[in-house]
C-alpha cells in the first residue's frame, strides 16, 4: 500500500530537504530552490501577501481570506462542529446544508476563532538566556516564565493572540503575533453527503470526488471585517504540471525525533491509541443506532474518531516497517558518529541522546495515569471539560501569569473563555455515553484496585457515576458557567454541583502526575531535543525546515499523478466521475441537489486534484494558490501513501488532495444558486 522502501532510501540521503519536500516557515522559505525547479522565485512581497491572506482556525485547521469583506474559505469538516452546533432536530444543516441568502442570515458560530499571522520575531536569545545552565524542573519553570512574559508583553489587546513558537525542537524560538477574530459566522456549507462523499472507505484515498468546503465570515464590531490582503480567485484553476503552493498550519510531524522517541511512539503510544479509538468507534456506531437524533449529534465525534484511526494506522505501519525504521536508525547513527569526531561536540551533544532515552523510559512508567487522569482519557465529555476549566481556572488565575499552567496564561484566556461560555447545545445522553466509556477505560487501564480509581468510583459502576453527575449538573447552562468563572475561586469553591465536585476530586492527582511529567519528561525532552537540534544545525544550518508545530507554513509542488499497484493515477478527477462513482447508497449517494442539477452541469469540470505539496494533519482547509497567488484549490486530505508523512516524505507517491477551484464555482453557481458568494469570489479576480 505504501512505498516505504522509497521512504527508507530517502532517509539515507543528505539531510537537506529533497524535491518538493518541506513545510517551510515564511521567514525562511527556499525561494531560490523553487526558482531552480519551476522557474518562479517568490519575492518577499509575494510571501508577505500570501502570509496575510492565509488564516488558522484555532481548533486545528487552516483557512484563507477570499474577499476584502472577510469571507473565509475552509473545509466542511473544519466547520463541522459549528454546523452541528447550529443544527436542531428540525433543521439539520449537516445533512441538508446551509446557505445564508443575505448578510443578515449569516449565523455566528459558538466557538470558532480565526487567526491571521501578522508578525514574526526571533526571541531565541531571550529564551536561551532565561534557561542557560538550568536542568529539569528549574529549566522548565524558567522556560515557562520566559514564554509567559514574552507573550504577555506582546498581547496588548484581546484582539491579538501571541505565541512563543518552538522551532527545530528548540534550535529557534519565534514570537508569532496573530490578529484574532472571534465573531465568526457561517455563510455556506454543502450537504455532508457530498462534503464527505465516499465516507470512510474513500478517506485518504485518490481518486476523490468531495466538495469539502465551507465559507465563513469574520466580523469586527458587528460588521464584516475589512481585509487589506486576500486571495484572488482563479476560475480555471490549476492544470496538470502547474506549480502550486499550499499555505496552511500543519499540526505536527516527527521527522526530527530521535530513535528512542520514535520507539516509544511505535511500541506504546500509537498501538494504545489505536486500540482505544477502535473500541470507541464501535461503541459510537452502536450509539448512533439509538435513533436519528443520537446519530445527528454524535456525527462529528464519529467522523473525528474514524479519521484518527485511519491516520494513526498509517503512521504505525510506517514505523513497524523494518526497512524504513532501520533507515532512521542509520541516519541517527551517522549523526552521532559525525559528532563523535569532534571532542567538543561529542561532550556537548552526545549525552542528549541518552537523556532522551531515559525520559522515554520515565514516560513509559507514567503513561497510563498521565493519559487517563490528567490528559482527559478517563473523563471525556464537554461537561467535565467545563468543570475542570472552572476548578483549575479559579486556582490558576490567582497566581502570577508566569507561574500558571500554560492554558491559563493571560494570552490564552480569550480562547479559553470563548469555549467556556459557548452557547453550543449539550446532549445529556451523549455526555453519559462519553463519560461512561472513559471511566470504563480508566478502571480497565489503572485497575479496579488502584487507589485513584477507588476514590473516583467508590462502589459505583462507571455508568452509574456518569449518569449521576450528568443528570445532577447544571453546567450545561452557559450563563451559570460564566457566573462561576467571573465569581472566581470563592464561587467555584462554594459550588456543590456534582460535576464541579468530580473535577475537584480529580484535580490533586491530576496535577501531581502532570508535574512529574513536566519535570521528568517534558523538561528533559525540551532541553535535550534542543541540544540535538543544535547539533543538526552545526551540520546543516537552516537548509531544511523545522518539524510542523501548527503554525503557518508554506509548501511548494505541482499537480501530478503517481504510480500505484502498476497503474498510473491521474491527478485530476471530474464531475462526470462523481456521477459514475455514485451508487445511490451511503456513503456513495449523491445529494438530491446534485441529482437534480446534473442536466445543467458541465460534467467535464475538474473536481478534485492531487499535488506533490508536502502536507500533514492541520493543513485541512489550506488554500492552494498559483504563482500569481490566486486560489486554484482547497486542501482537504492526503492520499493513503501520505500517512507515513509524519516521519518522512516520498515525492514519488505522497500527494496532497484538494478540491479544484473550478469545482467550487461550478457547484456554488449551478447547484446551490449561491449567487452572492459567487459574485463575491468573482469580484476578487
Amino acid at each position: 500500500m505504501r512505498t516505504l522502501a522509497a521512504l527508507a532510501a530517502l532517509a539515507l540521503a543528505p539531510l537537506a530537504a529533497r524535491a518538493d519536500e518541506g513545510m517551510w516557515t515564511f521567514d525562511n522559505f527556499p525561494s531560490l530552490k523553487v526558482e531552480q525547479a519551476y522557474g518562479f522565485r517568490p519575492s518577499p512581497e509575494w510571501l508577505r501577501h500570501v502570509q496575510l491572506s492565509s488564516a488558522r482556525l484555532a481548533g486545528g485547521c487552516s483557512a484563507s481570506f477570499v474577499s476584502p469583506d472577510g469571507l473565509v474559505m475552509t473545509n466542511h469538516h473544519c466547520a463541522h462542529g459549528c454546523i452541528e452546533q447550529l443544527s436542531t432536530a428540525r433543521n439539520d444543516f449537516v445533512k441538508s446544508g446551509f446557505l445564508a441568502k443575505t448578510r443578515q442570515d449569516e449565523v455566528k458560530c459558538p466557538e470558532i476563532e480565526v487567526n491571521q499571522l501578522v508578525e514574526i520575531s526571533d526571541v531565541t536569545a531571550e529564551m536561551n538566556r532565561a534557561t542557560a545552565g538550568l536542568e529539569g524542573q528549574k529549566y522548565f519553570e524558567a522556560q515557562r516564565a520566559a514564554t509567559a512574559r514574552i507573550e504577555k508583553a506582546c498581547q496588548t489587546s484581546d484582539r491579538l493572540r501571541c505565541e512563543v513558537v518552538t522551532l527545530y525542537h528548540g534550535g529557534i524560538y519565534d514570537l508569532y503575533k496573530y490578529k484574532r477574530f472571534q465573531d465568526v459566522r457561517l455563510v455556506f456549507a454543502p450537504e455532508f453527503a457530498i462534503a464527505f462523499f465516499g465516507g470512510d472507505p474513500d478517506n485518504f484515498m485518490f481518486p476523490r470526488y468531495d466538495l469539502d468546503v465551507s465559507f465563513l465570515r469574520v466580523y469586527e464590531d458587528g460588521k464584516p471585517a475589512r481585509m487589506k490582503d486576500w486571495f484572488h480567485w482563479s476560475p480555471e484553476g490549476a492544470r496538470e504540471g502547474e506549480l502550486t503552493f499550499v499555505s496552511g498550519n500543519p499540526g505536527g510531524t516527527s521527522r526530527q525525533l530521535t530513535i528512542s522517541e520514535l520507539e516509544y511512539q511505535r511500541d506504546h503510544a500509537l498501538p494504545e491509541r489505536l486500540f482505544t479509538l477502535s473500541e470507541l468507534r464501535g461503541q459510537l456506531v452502536q450509539y448512533q443506532k439509538r435513533g436519528p437524533e443520537e446519530a445527528r449529534h454524535s456525527n462529528a465525534t464519529l467522523f473525528y474518531v474514524e479519521n484518527s484511526v485511519k491516520a494513526l494506522k498509517g503512521r504505525f505501519e510506517a514505523l513497524v516497517d523494518k526497512a524504513f525504521f532501520q533507515s532512521k536508525v542509520r541516519e541517527e547513527e551517522a549523526l552521532r558518529a559525525k559528532l563523535a569526531e569532534d571532542p567538543r561536540k561529542a561532550k556537548l551533544y552526545l549525552p542528549a541522546f541518552d537523556a532522551l532515552a531515559r525520559s522515554q523510559a520515565t514516560l513509559l512508567e507514567i503513561r497510563k495515569p498521565l493519559r487517563y487522569v490528567e490528559q482527559g482519557g478517563g473523563f471525556q465529555g464537554e461537561l467535565f471539560h467545563h468543570a475542570r476549566l472552572l476548578v483549575r481556572g479559579a486556582e490558576e488565575r490567582q497566581k502570577p501569569n508566569e507561574k500558571r499552567l500554560r492554558e491559563y496564561r493571560d494570552s490564552a484566556l480569550p480562547a479559553l473563555t470563548q469555549a467556556l461560555f459557548s452557547t453550543a447545545p449539550v446532549y445529556p445522553e451523549f455526555e453519559i455515553f462519553q463519560l461512561t466509556f472513559s471511566l470504563t477505560k480508566l478502571r480497565e487501564n489503572l485497575g479496579a484496585d488502584d487507589p485513584f480509581v477507588k476514590k473516583v468510583l467508590g462502589k459505583k459502576s462507571p455508568e452509574e457515576l456518569a449518569t449521576e453527575v450528568v443528570k445532577g449538573t447544571r453546567l450545561a447552562d452557559p450563563a451559570l458557567r460564566k457566573r462561576l468563572w467571573e465569581g472566581g475561586k470563592a464561587a467555584v469553591d462554594a459550588s456543590r454541583d456534582p460535576m464541579i465536585e468530580l473535577a475537584r476530586l480529580v484535580d490533586p492527582d491530576a496535577r501531581a502526575i502532570r508535574k512529574k511529567y513536566e519535570d521528568e519528561v517534558e523538561a528533559v525532552q525540551r532541553k535535550n531535543d534542543e541540544l540535538v537540534a543544535k547539533a543538526r544545525f552545526e551540520t546543516q544550518g537552516t537548509s531544511t525546515y523545522p518539524d510542523a508545530t501548527f503554525t503557518p507554513r508554506l509548501s511548494y509542488g505541482s499537480v501530478k499523478g503517481y504510480q500505484e499497484n502498476g497503474r498510473f493515477v491521474k491527478p485530476i478527477t471530474t464531475f462526470e466521475g462523481a456521477f459514475e462513482r455514485a451508487t445511490g447508497r451511503d456513503p456513495f449517494a449523491l445529494p438530491k441537489s446534485w441529482i437534480e442539477a446534473k442536466p445543467r452541469l458541465d460534467l467535464a469540470t475538474p473536481f478534485d486534484m492531487a499535488t506533490t505539496n508536502d502536507i500533514i494533519g492541520g493543513n485541512s482547509g489550506s488554500p492552494v494558490v498559483d504563482r500569481d497567488a490566486r486560489i486554484v484549490g482547497l486542501i482537504f486530505d492526503g492520499n493513503i501513501q501520505s500517512l507515513g508523512g509524519d516521519y518522512g516524505f516520498d515525492p514519488a507517491v505522497n500527494r496532497a488532495v484538494a478540491v479544484h477551484s473550478s469545482a467550487l464555482l461550478e457547484a456554488l453557481d449551478r447547484i446551490y444558486r449561491a449567487d452572492r458568494i459567487v459574485s463575491e469570489l468573482k469580484g476578487s479576480k
